[in-house]
């Protein structure tokens, strides 16, 4: 339920009781509170701290899934940079000349 891992919960006539300065003031010390409605948890006081460091784990492990995801697919052939230029029937030196003169006739950005 999502009231663990949260300090309390509070009805809505609770939290209104308290008052939203309340509501702030201890989310700012780290406390967290649960707002039910008819019984429900409808929303969560929560710092920013707090939210912080929840989206910093979200992101550690939507990256360890796509790390897992492709460990699992992983069929070991690799595809060298040279192979997909040639591939594609381009001559790597053709485009890195043209490269260099797309460089030289650039304006030099500040």
């Amino acid at each position: 339920m999502i009231t663990a891992g949260f300090e309390r919960s509070l009805s809505v006539t609770e939290a209104t009781r308290l008052g939203v300065a309340r509501l702030v003031a201890d989310a700012e010390t780290g406390a967290g509170v649960v707002v039910e409605r008819r019984g429900r948890p409808a929303a969560v006081v929560v710092g920013v701290e707090r939210i912080r460091a929840i989206l910093e784990r979200e992101d550690d492990v939507r990256s360890a899934v796509l790390v897992l995801a492709r460990a699992a697919t992983d069929l070991g052939g690799r595809t060298s940079l040279d192979e997909v230029i040639a591939e594609l029937g381009f001559d790597r030196g053709e485009l890195e000349a043209e490269l260099e003169v797309e460089r030289r006739a650039a304006p030099a950005s500040h």
